[in-house]
């Protein structure tokens, strides 16, 4: 009996010193903010599913993890955008002005990044458009190992609080757009390729896109 208990306390001190080598080998995600582009209190924004204070949470990710979305392929569900092209998705460029953003057409669109091969993805950031403050609706973001998003696919954020894009209803709140953007913890999906879904916004119609980053190895 004495043995035993013996075992299982070598056990257990030898299972929170590998917990600690786990953790010390994971960093915290910094993300690079572009400048804000408004200044003062926003008008009143009215959605049913608004979120009452934004936070960024802090996300723990494994040493060496990095942006694998940068200059990446990316496809959509409008092939003409009425403004921009869908390479600015991940294009580095986060300033939001005139020339840094795409504009998809009105009703449910997105936009998809090929990682190029399936990665662990362990954050997902998302730009829309700062230069004035706006919720997005419907925003959805999925991961999966197919093009179609038919099979082994992983949402890792809804905010579609009543299913009208259709995708099923989220949990997750709608929130005011800023240059801080949107900053998701993935979890560590693994797939190749990312999708993003919106339903126009409280400032119009349209869909936007500014700058999307996948972090992951």
């Amino acid at each position: 009996m004495k043995q035993q208990l013996k075992i299982a306390a070598l056990t257990a001190v030898a299972a929170v010193i590998a917990g600690s080598a786990v953790a010390q080998d994971k960093v915290k995600l910094e993300i690079e903010m572009p400048k804000p582009l408004f200044a003062g209190t926003p008008k009143t924004i009215k959605t049913p599913n608004l979120e009452r204070k934004a936070v960024i949470p802090e996300i723990m990710v494994p040493q060496g993890t990095e942006n694998v979305a940068a200059e990446k392929e990316v496809t959509g569900s409008d092939d003409f955008p009425v403004i921009g092209e869908l390479e600015y998705v991940t294009d580095g460029d986060k300033d939001g002005a005139d020339g840094s953003y795409v504009e998809l057409g009105p009703g449910v669109q997105w936009a998809q990044i090929d990682l190029g091969a399936k990665k662990d993805v362990y954050a997902v950031a998302v730009w829309h458009y700062h230069a004035q403050a706006r919720a997005y609706r419907d925003v959805i973001i999925q991961i999966a190992d197919d093009a179609d998003f038919v099979e082994n696919v992983t949402t890792i954020f809804n905010n579609d609080h009543d299913n009208s894009a259709g995708l099923g209803a989220g949990k997750d709140k709608e929130y005011i757009e800023t240059n801080k953007g949107k900053l998701v913890d993935a979890k560590g999906a693994k797939g190749q390729y990312v999708r993003l879904y919106s339903n126009g916004s409280t400032g119009s119609d349209m869909n936007h896109y500014i700058e999307v980053e996948v972090f992951g190895k």
